[in-house]
């Protein structure tokens, strides 16, 4: 899809629409569907985002179904998915980069608020938790790294929903830490940040 940053920014990076793509995301959904999912979206709001995301290539209507007068359609990202390729990100700007992760780490936020306000919050039970690590790599480490994280999470992404299944949401950081700085004396300081 040939889309520029700023319009894909513009149009995806809109903290309803993250939900949708979210939900739609490795899954075929109704708007009834997305509306139990999203309960607290109204279904006016919800509408209007859908029908923006269509028009936008960033979701496909992949099939329209008659119930009792009315038309139901089916949504499912598009082969390409809805994200920029990574020419695009490659050459992305700095307030770009910025852009993207505010929208990525406030979608993360509310996600998390979300979890708290439910009525039973149980992090062991849940699965739920957050960590910071710092590993060292060599480039060739890190390409290993990233290789064997796709062969683990990769087959678990075709799955359905139903059957017992949990949505989890699991998101991904990886950025070069600070180094730390060495004195004249080899002793290490910590790093700036």
């Amino acid at each position: 899809m040939e889309m520029s940053r700023q319009r894909w920014a513009d149009l995806a990076l809109h903290p309803v629409r993250i939900r949708i793509l979210r939900a739609v995301a490795g899954a075929q959904l109704t708007t009834h569907g997305l509306v139990e999912l999203l309960p607290d979206v109204p279904q006016a709001t919800l509408y209007r985002h859908l029908a923006t995301l269509v028009k936008a290539g960033l979701l496909d209507v992949i099939e329209e179904r008659k119930i009792r007068g009315a038309v139901e359609r089916v949504y499912a990202l598009p082969a390409h998915g809805a994200t920029l390729d990574a020419s695009a990100l490659a050459t992305a700007t700095p307030e770009e980069h910025a852009r993207y992760f505010t929208a990525f780490v406030s979608s993360l936020l509310s996600e998390f608020s979300r979890y708290l306000a439910r009525d039973r919050v149980d992090f062991v039970a849940d699965g739920a938790g957050y960590h910071q690590l710092v590993l060292h790599l060599t480039d060739a480490e890190l390409g290993q790294f990233a290789a064997d994280l796709n062969a683990l999470v990769g087959p678990l992404l075709a799955n359905e929903p139903g059957g017992g299944r949990i949505p989890r949401l699991l998101a991904t950081i990886l950025m070069p830490a600070d180094q730390p700085t060495t004195t004249s004396d080899n002793t290490q300081l910590k790093g700036d940040g």
